[in-house]
């Protein structure tokens, strides 16, 4: 199998764009990409395109094939990609599989949503599957882990408001998020209730955006004159509806944490960021405790201490995250890989994190209570 590298990363800003097309935001962000590899359209070899909800709220398909086409990539296999909120990430992954197979030298990952439009939800589970009835999707189900965790753990209501101020203080150092005020602890506690423990500034926003990365051979990317970034670990994996379920554990969580670890020869002490699913705040404390970074049920205490903030041991989440940065979910994941490439290339301004060679992105997505969810993990090098 060929080395696989990332040489170009692309990312609108996340926000509100009502001018814009799904697949206008994802030709704008292919574009980025492609002058930031220094590449040109007719050197890409195969496309994969993440989106989640174009083709039920706006009736478009082969939606992959219509953006890439007005950036001039056609004539090659195009993959429309839907996983959930890992859609991005999982065209990241197919598109570093394709050219570590020899299959291409150079792939492009791409993805865009739109949510503000009228009437949307999130994710459609159906109306009469009894998880909904039960109230057993997100944010509901989040709620619930919440609880699980604070009774099992002793984690407190103020650690979880704590990741939600953390990511806004990072996002306030990133142009492309899309909350940007930084806000107290007060404010997050005292925000409206969603489901409880978590109050409104504890659910990530909905968010109109796209993003994409270039991806390539070794062989390619000595031709280059970008800096590239070694793709050490592409894992994707789901899980199961085994019963009773681990609350305040994710089964699928922690298998493709150690998948990746595994398959890049490393340990959470060896990671210098980490960009991770913070959907509700306490998404990113169970991420914490999957990835290692501390104990089962040590989560709370981590951000706590601040060892997850830019300065500390191992940040999380220097873009802002889900929570401030903003969630389109076919973009998600590709914006992470676009926060870890400019990290690793020393690119990230006033959130720099000092010194970081080894970068993770992890994203998961799904829409059952149930550990059916998809789970992505990256790691990457420069």
């Amino acid at each position: 199998m060929s080395a696989v590298v990332v040489v170009g990363v692309g990312m609108i800003p996340f926000g509100r764009h009502p001018e814009m097309t799904v697949a206008g935001m994802g030709a704008d962000a292919a574009r980025l990409a492609l002058r930031d590899a220094g590449i040109s359209p007719q050197h890409v070899g195969m496309g994969f395109f993440g989106n989640v909800l174009a083709g039920r709220l706006f009736g478009d398909a082969t939606i992959g094939q219509n953006a890439l086409w007005d950036v001039g990539i056609h004539r090659i296999p195009i993959v429309n990609v839907e996983n959930a909120c890992t859609s991005g990430s999982t065209a990241f992954v197919l598109a570093c599989d394709a050219v570590a197979a020899g299959q291409v030298d150079v792939a492009i990952a791409v993805g865009s949503e739109k949510l503000f439009v009228p009437d949307v939800g999130l994710i459609n589970s159906g109306e009469t599957e009894l998880d909904t009835q039960l109230g057993l999707v997100a944010p509901a189900s989040f709620g619930l882990r919440a609880v699980r965790h604070m009774a099992e753990f002793g984690t407190t209501r103020a650690q979880l408001a704590q990741v939600a101020v953390k990511n806004r203080l990072h996002a306030a150092r990133n142009p492309l998020a899309q909350f940007r005020n930084p806000m107290s602890l007060e404010e997050v506690l005292g925000s409206p209730m969603i489901v409880d423990p978590l109050t409104r500034l504890q659910c990530c926003p909905n968010a109109d955006g796209a993003a994409a990365a270039i991806v390539c051979s070794e062989r390619v990317a000595r031709t280059l004159p970008r800096a590239a970034v070694k793709v050490e670990a592409a894992a994707l994996c789901s899980g199961d509806y085994e019963s009773p379920q681990d609350l305040a554990r994710w089964g699928t969580d922690y298998r493709g944490c150690r998948l990746a670890y595994e398959r890049a020869g490393i340990g959470p002490e060896d990671l210098d960021l980490v960009e991770c699913h913070d959907a509700f705040t306490i998404s990113e404390i169970l991420h914490y405790e999957a990835l290692g970074l501390c104990g089962p049920g040590d989560g709370g205490r981590l951000v706590d201490e601040g060892a997850t903030q830019l300065g500390g041991r191992v940040p999380v989440n220097p873009s802002g995250g889900l929570l401030s940065r903003g969630h389109p979910p076919g973009a998600t994941g590709l914006a992470q890989v676009f926060e870890v490439v400019t990290q690793l290339r020393g690119e990230a301004g006033s959130r720099q994190v000092e010194g970081a060679r080894v970068g993770l992105a992890h994203c998961m997505g799904g829409d059952k209570a149930a550990d059916t969810k998809s789970c992505t993990v990256l790691v990457l090098s420069a």
